[in-house]
């Protein structure tokens, strides 16, 4: 369990523990977790919300972006570069629209690129993530997308990771570029708001 980490514990040391919890959690209980996840995006008011297609052992389902869609919202996904670097934007349209992505089991939306400056748009940006602290602290796959396409959000823009229950940590490792989170959304706990330094 991801509270057993040591504080002094690097990013490595953590991805490779939470990847074996991940591992290990059942096609029930994914199902499960999918489900609450999309019942508590409803509760979540946006004109345009940032989102993105779960795979692997992320939490969530594309049934999340379709709630959204259904509330009035402007959906829009991610799309990776060629090169590292911020990320793409395209509108989520439904299922019809999405396309294998440049990364093995990755969907994207094949509408009309918006560019890097897309999540600007956005007053709420979901995202992925393998775990965050109580102080936002977010800790992703180590790609670094994310980390240079938070740099476009609106100022103001609510930016929440999804995660499991057990993946809402006391404290990870942070640099100084890392952009904190203003909440997580959980299958359990719902949304947790954390606080904005």
């Amino acid at each position: 369990m991801p509270d057993r980490v040591l504080p002094e514990a690097s990013k490595s040391e953590w991805r490779a523990l939470l990847a074996k919890g991940r591992a290990a959690v059942s096609a029930q209980q994914r199902v499960a977790e999918a489900a609450a996840l999309a019942d508590a995006v409803a509760g979540l008011s946006a004109t345009t919300a940032c989102c993105y297609v779960p795979f692997g052992s992320e939490p969530g389902s594309i049934a999340l972006l379709d709630v959204l869609r259904k509330a009035g919202t402007r959906v829009l996904l991610p799309v990776v570069p060629p090169a590292p670097g911020p990320l793409d934007w395209a509108e989520y349209t439904g299922t019809s629209s999405l396309v294998a992505g440049r990364f093995r089991g990755v969907l994207e939306p094949n509408g009309a690129r918006l560019g890097p400056g897309g999540v600007g748009e956005a007053d709420l940006v979901l995202l992925p993530a393998l775990a965050v602290d109580r102080r936002g602290v977010r800790l992703g796959r180590g790609a670094g997308y994310y980390d240079r396409s938070l740099g476009f959000a609106a100022p103001g823009a609510g930016l929440v990771a999804v995660i499991r229950d057990t993946e809402l940590v006391e404290r990870l490792p942070a640099e100084p570029h890392d952009v904190r989170m203003t909440a997580v959304l959980t299958p359990g706990l719902g949304l947790v708001e954390l606080p904005r330094e």
